[in-house]
């Protein structure tokens, strides 16, 4: 629309009760000038877009609208507004569409104010193309975007080309010659990040910022970014292995929760906002962002009752994640749950897979498979016990029900996938006959074999309390927490029997553990039973292959348990929730201690994700086969790391010595020259020797005092 002359634009403004300053460009703050907004970053202010510099980010203009006469005005503004409204909330008078004075028909293009610039830039992303008729085809932009416009010159000029400058290799931490991995951690206002040296027994610092976060840091599932949180909004930052550079900002004001994709494409970012009417309620905006382009791709907005169904924990009533992710790492679904209904939206066009939910009457619960696109759903009873609780398995997006399992007298329910996808045990509490008390057992899906057969998985004392579960990651054994606490047992179970037969069938129960917690290796085999919190970080280190313990260990009070990524190291933590001994330590694997680090107000320790190997199964397989051939380099590399640790401890053994030969030396001096004043005290006696004296004993009387009485005859 390059016919739009200023002064319709002054018009609009006016209509829309905004002050047209005569030159935008004018427009400038004092130097210095910080408006009293503290800032992680000097440059946060410097790369604001230029929507936010000034104030018509909010406002689109959609051209090719129907030219209508003024009886058919209002018919044609309500159709825009019901297309308009549903991405956004159109402010109070945020609607003008102009009038021809001298035919009184409209001029085919109208102004609409959103509340927040991310609303006008979805309104413009989804609907500029959209076609309300064969004839009416939307052509939406910006209001900003016709300043820009303007200064189109009239001869055409061929663009700048710009030498290439290679990006920033987000890979760059993946090649540590020494193949080690990265942590960060988190105490007081500092956040640091380290490599685990476990051959030097001691971590090498890589980068250390302060205020670096207003409240927490997460990495990605991936490793390649860490995400930080500002009360603007999110940033990543990565790069190299040195320096981390931001990489990408994601505007969200008093955005409190995050949450990745798990193939790193979307970020999903939370924010509550306090009503000002206090007969308003709160409410909550919800963006998900490219996170290469930073872009937003969706908003949600609602109370947060809107969000409150599913999730497993979270803030202001709202539980979190509210978007779970399907399709494994490809991140084409995400889902959230809502009243009697599954929404499933697709990420090509970021709308509901069919344009519609699935609807599911009184659903508690779902969750994804990790690696297909599979979903779990769990309904309780209705209707007073006369309609069953079930579990179902629906593909998407086909929405077809690949399996269905009823279930009775359901008191509670809980669903864990196995890493892989292979398996799905669902924990149901069931009622006893008298209603007056609860047992426990499981349903185990077997997902990828034909027709996801189901086993019944009931404990030899139905009435044990089941404290903890967990899969073996990429395994096909798990293990289950049950009994009375301080000291409940810990069985170990497998899907495959010991004849292959496709039964589960236990393995070993082990009688009386101080443990209320599991955590596996990522590589599967070991696991730590653990006592955190309550029991005082009671460690034992298991493997399961043998059925033996390795080590028992204890870090006292220990609250978090994070295993490295290859399997071969753990940590353990002890954060600021407790006053005294904050800190971490670093383990191998088999339960050996290998170095402590004792830091004030501890907040966070999470270790670096690494992506998935590119690695086939039988390339892993033919590796481990060989693994002596392959050890053989890194044999002699820690050979060498051997000797010079026994090199450091020597020199340090040879610093003693010397001090203590030092300390030896200067008393013998000091002993030497006070020697004619000890043969002084001996009356001339030269000798130092106290076998050449005889020691006597004298006695020696004294008058000590002398008193007169006088006695009376």
């Amino acid at each position: 629309m390059t016919d739009v002359l200023m002064h319709e634009v002054d018009a609009t403004a006016a209509r829309l009760g905004i002050d047209l300053p005569p030159d935008l460009d004018s427009i400038r703050l004092p130097p210095g000038e910080k408006c009293g907004i503290l800032s992680d970053n000097d440059d946060v202010g410097n790369d604001v877009d230029s929507e936010m510099e000034s104030g018509f980010g909010n406002i689109i203009v959609v051209d090719n609208l129907p030219v209508v006469p003024i009886e058919k005005f209002e018919k044609l503004e309500n159709v825009i507004r019901k297309i308009y409204s549903q991405l956004g909330v159109i402010r109070e008078d945020g609607f003008f569409m102009p009038l021809e004075p001298e035919t009184q028909k409209t001029m085919g293009y109208c102004f609409i104010e959103f509340n927040t610039p991310q609303e006008a830039e979805l309104a413009k992303e989804k609907t500029h193309g959209y076609k309300l008729d064969r004839s009416h085809i939307f052509a939406v932009n910006m209001f900003d975007d016709f300043d820009r416009f303007m200064k189109v010159p009239d001869q055409w000029a061929p663009p700048e080309t710009k030498p290439y400058t290679p990006g920033e290799n987000l890979q760059n931490w993946l090649t540590d010659v020494k193949g080690r991995d990265q942590f960060v951690i988190r105490a007081g206002n500092d956040t640091e990040v380290y490599w685990n040296d476990a051959r030097q027994l001691k971590p090498d610092f890589v980068y250390k910022r302060q205020y670096w976060t207003e409240s927490f840091v997460q990495w990605s599932p991936m490793g390649t970014y860490l995400a930080t949180v500002h009360r603007q909004g999110a940033a990543v930052w990565g790069g190299a292995t040195n320096e981390f550079k931001r990489l990408m900002r994601y505007a969200h004001p008093q955005v409190r929760l995050i949450d990745f994709s798990p193939g790193e494409k979307y970020l999903v970012t939370y924010s509550s906002h306090e009503a000002t009417n206090p007969r308003d309620t709160n409410r909550v905006v919800i963006d998900i962002f490219d996170v290469r382009t930073g872009k937003v791709m969706r908003d949600f907005k609602g109370t947060p009752d809107d969000f409150a169904i599913g999730g497993s924990g979270g803030v202001s009533g709202v539980s979190w994640p509210v978007f779970k992710w399907g399709g494994g790492k490809d991140d084409k679904y995400f889902a959230r749950m809502g009243k009697s209904a599954i929404s499933v939206y697709e990420t090509e066009t970021f709308s509901l897979v069919d344009k519609k939910s699935i609807k599911v009457e009184n659903v508690m619960d779902f969750s994804w498979s990790p690696t297909d696109s599979i979903l779990a759903l769990f309904v309780p009873e209705l209707g007073g016990g006369n309609q069953p609780a079930r579990v179902s398995l629906v593909q998407i997006p086909s929405k077809e029900e690949l399996r269905q399992k009823n279930l009775f007298s359901v008191s509670d329910c809980k669903m864990y996938w196995q890493s892989n996808g292979e398996y799905l045990a669902v924990k149901v509490d069931r009622y006893t006959k008298t209603k007056k008390s609860t047992y426990t057992g499981f349903e185990l899906f077997r997902i990828k074999e034909r027709d996801i057969p189901i086993e019944v998985l009931e404990l030899e004392n139905k009435n044990d309390k089941i404290i903890a579960f967990a899969w073996e990651p990429k395994g096909h054994r798990f293990a289950i927490i049950h009994g009375d606490t301080p000291r409940p047992d810990i069985s170990f179970y497998s899907m495959r029997s010991a004849h292959n037969t496709g039964r589960v069938s236990k393995l070993i129960t082990l009688k009386g553990k101080q443990a209320n917690a599991l955590s596996w290796s990522p590589s599967g085999r070991f696991i730590i039973l653990a006592g955190l919190k309550g029991l005082n970080g009671q460690l034992e280190f298991y493997n399961v292959d043998e059925q033996e313990t390795m080590a028992t260990q204890e870090h006292f009070m220990a609250t978090d348990i994070e295993w490295d990524p290859t399997g071969r190291y753990v940590a353990t933590a002890v954060t600021s929730v407790h006053e005294m001994e904050n800190g971490y330590i670093i383990w191998t694997f088999n339960g050996k201690l290998l170095y402590r680090v004792l830091k004030d107000h501890f907040l966070q320790f999470l270790w670096r994700p690494r992506p998935a190997s590119f690695l086939t199964p039988e390339q892993e397989e033919e590796i481990a086969k060989n693994l002596k051939k392959y050890s053989k380099r890194y044999e002699l590399e820690d050979n060498d790391v051997e000797k010079q640790l026994s090199e450091q401890d020597r020199a340090k053994r040879r610093e003693l010595k010397e001090e203590w030969e030092k300390w030896v030396a200067e008393w013998k001096h000091l002993y030497e020259a006070e020697k004619l004043e000890r043969q002084r005290l001996r009356d001339g006696e030269v000798s130092d020797e106290e076998e050449e004296y005889e020691a006597r004993e004298v006695e020696v009387e004294e008058v000590v005092s002398t008193q007169e009485e006088v006695l009376l005859e």
